[in-house]
């Protein structure tokens, strides 16, 4: 079958084996893959990348002198199964489209397709899936769509890590794919005012399309000031004025001890200050620290983008602004269950992510076209397509 491998961070178009399933495998024709940013990572910082996850216990992560089939977000359609034996219930048939999580059981472990030689991802004709983790596509959704459940539901598991209610204020920094799928979600799941955050035009017009309430540009206004009279606190010298006016007031109450009517607004969440809950999806060495500079306090911050660099923050400031931090990796099966059908009952808008379609000798074409924040969101691979190097629009 024809694949794009990487090797020392060089990606080319190549003949390998025909994938063969084993028990517990799917083997599926890829009909479409995203490129993902983890890819754009993975193919320059794998090394970096196999050093952290040693170190919290696998030790699997494709090195660069390696040969690696990148590609985990991907839609499928069965071709056959490795299973022996009768079908378990719900087992997809010959000729369904699925989608899956990007892990396989395979020599004694599981792997992370894409990111392992021992599971190769979706830039190819065909690959393998655990059938377990398969989930048929259901109602019709587009195969463009749907290729998109994965880096979607990497987006509901952090909204639902946020914790955001639906009257607080969520801003999202930050607007290439995962930022915009997180502002998606969000609306999705109800939050009534997102402010997306992004340079480029380009970006803030997708934020805007898939549904972001105020859209601003960093550069002429800060994110946090784009939905004044919240209530959120920018200074420690109101949050002093705050404490005081707030014990004044409850100390003019009759008959009941200020610190009774306290502890029973505490109680109802009545006493927590208001704040946003802030998304960095932008995962570049210095902007977790400028975040938390200039985040109002009490901020809740979700860390969404991989920063692949060591990086430093001021303890002190988040200390003395009581800013909560809140790394997110992944889904679970559920969330990344739910995330399908939220996507197939049209319940979240990401179409507008996807901005182009390459065939895989035009994958190292899409690699540099996503560096250019104005030129595209979301590529698909389709390994089908015979179109030689061009990216075709959506």
């Amino acid at each position: 079958m024809r694949a794009v491998t990487c090797t020392d961070a060089v990606l080319e178009v190549t003949e390998l084996p025909d994938p063969r399933p084993e028990p517990g495998h799917l083997l599926v024709r890829v009909l479409r893959c995203g490129i993902c940013g983890s890819d754009l990572h993975a193919r320059h910082h794998c090394d970096e990348l196999a050093e952290v996850t040693a170190e919290v216990g696998y030790d699997g992560i494709f090195r660069s002198d390696q040969q690696v089939v990148l590609g985990h977000e991907f839609c499928g359609e069965v071709l056959e199964s490795g299973r022996r034996g009768r079908a378990p219930r719900g087992a997809p048939a010959a000729g369904t489209r699925v989608v899956a999580m990007p892990l396989l059981r395979r020599d004694g472990a599981v792997h992370p397709t894409g990111l392992s030689v021992h599971a190769p991802g979706g830039y190819a004709e065909q690959m393998l899936v655990e059938e377990s983790l398969a989930l048929p596509v259901p109602n019709g959704l587009p195969t463009d769509v749907a290729a998109l459940t994965e880096p979607m539901a990497v987006a509901l598991h952090a909204v639902r890590r946020g914790d955001v209610g639906k009257n607080q204020v969520a801003v999202v920094i930050g607007c290439g794919p995962i930022g915009l799928a997180v502002v998606a979600m969000l609306k999705a799941t109800g939050v009534r005012t997102v402010v997306a955050s992004d340079l480029s035009p380009g970006r803030r017009a997708l934020a805007t399309a898939v549904g972001a309430d105020v859209v601003v540009d960093p550069g002429e206004t800060a994110p946090f000031a784009a939905t004044p009279g919240r209530g959120h606190l920018a200074t420690a010298a109101e949050v002093f004025d705050l404490a005081v006016g707030t014990v004044e007031k409850l100390r003019r109450l009759p008959f009941v001890p200020w610190w009774q009517v306290w502890r029973a607004a505490e109680a109802v969440g009545a006493a927590t200050p208001k704040h946003p809950v802030i998304f960095e999806c932008v995962g570049v060495p210095g902007m977790l620290d400028r975040v938390i500079a200039d985040a109002p306090l009490f901020s809740r911050v979700v860390v969404v983008g991989v920063c692949m660099q060591p990086d430093r923050i001021r303890p002190v400031m988040a200390i003395n602004k009581e800013v909560e931090l809140r790394f997110v990796l992944g889904y679970t099966p559920l969330e990344f269950r739910d995330t399908l059908h939220l996507l197939a009952d049209g319940k979240v808008n990401a179409a507008p992510v996807v901005t182009g379609v390459v065939g895989l000798e035009g994958v190292e074409a899409a690699f540099t076209a996503l560096g250019d924040p104005d030129a595209h969101a979301k590529i698909l691979v389709d390994p089908a397509r015979t179109a030689g190097e061009s990216i075709d629009p959506v």
